[in-house]
């Protein structure tokens, strides 16, 4: 167990650095941008990526709680900044880390209107709910919460490793409709999932009763499935080397596979603006081998022991009061650990836009007309989200977008979502022939102190796109 989890955690430290990419949306000469949006407008005619290097995204973010409340040099010592925190932090509070590499990605246009994409990309998803109530009883215990609550329901969290294979397609349909399509099939290498559990802890005041106190669990149902987990853990001779090889070698074909769609348009109201949308991930993973899952339900009630002290000869033994308990305990609270398949959701993300143009210029930025007039100067607001287990996290982002001539763009933004209300972005597209970069980074004002930001994300790119 212990070198099972060091290998999460050293997955989950390569991938520190939310999914929704704002930096990278809308922006017509990025094959990226048909990730987010398979019917996004593009303006060119054939791409391909630098293998593993085409697209890099790495994210990670906390909401009310940063490393620098518990590390800093305050005077105060570290338990109390423990204690502040938990005190502040709620159980809508969570954590979250994801991460993408794009292995293969290419594309050519079909036809006078259709464009052909395919690829492969690796992803990490994890993301955390703070177990509000279970982490507050084992802190501090319940010696000041009496008659008071503690939910089981605040343990909710999920994490997958996966590959996914994928092609779609880019329809213009006129001048104003752009729609498009993408098939995914996903290949999971590893999941651990923990949703929708039950169950209370109390301690309740009884001065009448046959002790002051009564400790009650009530309808406890808490469950853990995994996939790709159990033949890491049972393996005796399993040492942290082997089961990153392990896991490595499920990179491109994985014990459990799920389908998925992500559909998309873009609309011009008008030649200055559009309006655009799409929905990504909409799918599921089917997780049939490498099972284990984990079950703790039950009821159970006890006012404590109360031991006797009867005389006892030498030959007689003393009651043994804490086994009794225990047997009794563990008839009430059951665990069980079965191999049943089950089906998880992927994050669905959603995105809808708005964006304005001003300042015309001929550039080539058609892939059906080769000379079409462009606006330099591009105003967008852009809302976007993700489906979580306790309901969507969303953010809204705006933006400025100058294209500088056709080698060169840049785009800043400014954003707001449940990490921080400051998110300052920025991106910036070059094109040496037919050979582009693209660099985009989020919350560039925590970079200044990585220790007190909320959230970091960063995104690169190396492809080669061409424009007939």
């Amino acid at each position: 167990m212990q070198k099972i989890g060091l290998v999460l955690f050293l997955l989950t430290c390569l991938s520190s650095f939310g999914q929704n990419k704002p930096l990278l949306y809308s922006v017509d000469d990025l094959p990226q941008s048909l990730m987010q949006n398979p019917g996004a407008r593009i303006d060119f005619t054939r791409h391909f990526g630098v293998p593993f290097f085409s697209q890099i995204h790495l994210s990670a973010g906390s909401t009310g709680v940063t490393a620098h409340d518990i590390f800093s040099d305050a005077d105060s010592n570290v338990n109390d900044r423990v204690r502040g925190v938990m005190n502040r932090i709620t159980a809508g509070d969570y954590f979250s880390v994801n991460e993408q590499i794009e292995i293969l990605s290419l594309g050519w246009k079909m036809g006078a209107k259709t464009y052909f994409s395919t690829g492969i990309y690796q992803e990490l998803d994890i993301f955390a709910y703070f177990p509000k109530d279970p982490a507050l009883l084992a802190f501090e215990g319940n010696a000041d919460y009496i008659n008071q609550d503690f939910n089981f329901s605040d343990v909710s969290f999920t994490g997958e490793v996966l590959t996914v294979y994928h092609a779609g397609l880019n329809y213009k349909g006129d001048n104003k409709l752009t729609v498009g399509g993408r098939f995914k099939l996903y290949s999971g290498i590893f999941n651990a999932e923990s949703t929708n559990n039950e169950g209370v802890f109390r301690t309740i005041e009884t001065p009448n009763g046959p002790n002051f106190y009564r400790h009650e669990v009530v309808g406890l149902n808490v469950r853990v499935n995994t996939s790709g987990y159990a033949s890491l853990k049972n393996e005796e001779d399993m040492t942290v080397d082997n089961a990153v090889a392990e896991l490595l070698s499920r990179s491109f074909f994985g014990q459990n596979v799920g389908v998925g769609v992500d559909l998309g348009f873009h609309y011009r109201v008008t030649d200055q603006f559009s309006v655009n949308g799409s929905i990504q991930d909409l799918g599921l993973m089917f997780h049939q081998k490498d099972l284990e899952n984990s079950t703790y339900f039950g009821s159970s009630q006890t006012s404590g022991l109360e031991p006797l002290f009867p005389e006892l000869d030498e030959n007689e033994a003393a009651i043994p009061y804490w086994d009794v308990f225990e047997e009794r305990i563990d008839r009430d609270l059951n665990e069980e650990t079965t191999e049943n398949a089950y089906t998880t959701w992927r994050p669905i993300k959603f995105n809808a836009s708005f964006q304005f143009g001003t300042g015309k210029s001929i550039l080539p930025c058609d892939y059906l007309i080769s000379k079409k007039p462009r606006f330099m100067n591009l105003f967008g607001m852009l809302v976007s989200g993700v489906n979580r287990p306790k309901g969507p996290t969303y953010g809204v982002t705006g933006y400025w977008d100058r294209k500088v001539n056709d080698n060169l763009r840049f785009r800043v933004a400014y954003g707001a979502d449940e990490y921080s209300i400051t998110k300052l972005g920025a991106m910036i597209s070059s094109r040496f022939k037919n050979f582009n970069i693209y660099l985009a980074a989020n919350d560039i004002i925590g970079y200044t102190n990585l220790a007190k930001a909320n959230s970091a994300s960063l995104q690169l790119g190396f492809q080669f796109v061409f424009k007939d």
